[in-house]
């Protein structure tokens, strides 16, 4: 397992779910991607990405107009 990062800051949707699913495609089951974004809709938008493609959503974190959405990588079977 290995910890990732994606600077999806000043975008917004479906801009920060697209870069997020992007960069989950070249990851392995079980890494980490911690999401940092602002725009308010990715506290829904990619939890319910998560749910749909099963990955999950480890942590939300939110300070002012900052949001960290740490995922781990479901597996691809």
């Amino acid at each position: 397992m290995s910890e990732h990062t994606l600077d999806a800051r000043n975008i917004l949707c479906p801009l920060p779910v697209i870069r997020t699913q992007d960069a989950i495609a070249e990851l392995d089951p079980g890494d980490v991607l911690h999401v940092s974004c602002t725009d308010p809709g990715a506290i829904n938008d990619i939890p319910t990405w998560c749910r749909i493609n099963g990955h999950e959503v480890v942590g939300i974190e939110q300070d002012g107009r900052d949001i960290r959405i740490s995922v781990r990588v479901g597996s691809t079977e």
